[in-house]
């Protein structure tokens, strides 16, 4: 994949990480900015021109990056988001995902992983800056009590506002153009996160229950997100 124009922000305070993060994402072709600080990331995220992609390390010296992850979507940005962490806990990685992040690294990881995931999300990035200069298939969807406003990026159910990652807008974007049909792990990797042969079918079922507590009234036994056994999963407005 040509990476031409593409520009990354990583945001680390481990100067030698950071180097070597930079060092081999410009070999793939990135351009790419260091910020050792969430301040830093701040200033350089004022900057009209954007990133693509965002690697965030959690521990950082001023403020964590669950809440730099938080002020971003709080502010309308909805660049996509890694985070990266010393912590597996499952906690922690639901902690990531509610702060608006779209992935979540455990350290220490392997290169090749971390680059399958960077390609991922600028190819997701591109295919949404390319489906914005063409209405979308569904710019507004109801079901139960919940709405949702794919074009700004809002939903809530009932009277209570929901905040919602890029990764799960468009995931249920996907689910919403295809009501009633059962959609298998692959399509979805293959179609919301542009993965192909990615064999870790645990990042869809995180995101389905991430889904399903957000509209669900019972997480536990959905009326709307459906499994399928043996098939994957289907949407019934």
């Amino acid at each position: 994949m040509s990476a031409d124009e593409l520009k990354l922000l990583v945001v680390e305070d481990e100067e030698h990480l950071a180097a070597g993060l930079k060092l081999n994402l410009e070999l793939e072709g990135y351009e790419v900015d260091i910020a050792g600080t969430a301040r830093e990331a701040g200033e350089r995220l004022l900057k009209p021109d954007g990133y693509d992609a965002i690697v965030l390390d959690v521990m950082l010296p001023d403020i964590d990056g669950f809440e730099l992850c938080k002020k971003l979507r709080r502010s309308g940005n909805y660049t996509p988001v890694i985070m990266l962490t010393a912590r597996s806990s499952a906690e922690d990685r639901v902690k990531g995902l509610e702060s608006g992040a779209d992935d979540y690294l455990v350290k220490p990881f392997e290169l090749d992983e971390l680059l399958a995931r960077v390609r991922s999300m600028v190819r997701r990035r591109r295919w949404e800056r390319s489906s914005e200069e063409s209405l979308p298939t569904s710019t507004r969807a109801r079901f139960g009590e919940a709405q949702i406003d794919f074009e700004s990026h809002e939903a809530s159910v009932g009277d209570t506002r929901v905040e919602l990652t890029r990764l799960e807008l468009d995931l249920l974007r996907y689910f919403v153009d295809n009501p009633g049909r059962v959609l298998s792990r692959d399509e979805l990797l293959e179609q919301v996160w542009k993965l192909r042969n990615y064999s870790s079918a645990r990042t869809v079922d995180n995101f389905i229950s991430r889904l399903r507590k957000h509209f669900e009234p019972d997480p536990s036994n959905p009326r709307h997100f459906l499994s399928v056994r043996g098939a994957g999963y289907k949407f019934v407005p």
